[in-house]
């Protein structure tokens, strides 16, 4: 399951991050996204656990407790939408009527 932590510490290693749910079960991998022009973490980033019911633990645990001085949210990760968001089509030239010349 991929889980989703926000709020995290700018400051919080994906080592400590990595430790944090290895307490409930088996992590695959821990990754804290960071802004590439800054070189600093964005707080928040994602930890995969192969077992659902020790993430499900792990969620209920570690939301809302305190990770490196924070209070942390965590969830399950929701899919991303491909595009972005709602996109739909439409306008151009005529609002799409079937326009003669």
């Amino acid at each position: 399951m991929n889980i989703f932590v926000a709020k995290l510490s700018y400051g919080t290693s994906e080592d400590q991050l990595r430790s944090a749910f290895e307490e409930f079960g088996e992590v695959e991998s821990a990754k804290i996204i960071f802004d590439r022009e800054e070189n600093r973490s964005k707080g928040f980033g994602f930890v995969e656990m192969p077992n659902d019911g020790e993430a499900l633990v792990a969620i209920e645990e570690l939301n809302d407790s305190d990770l490196d001085g924070r209070t942390i949210v965590v969830k399950k990760a929701q899919p991303r939408r491909e595009g972005g968001g709602d996109r739909r089509g439409g306008g151009g030239y005529g609002g799409g009527r079937n326009n003669r010349y």
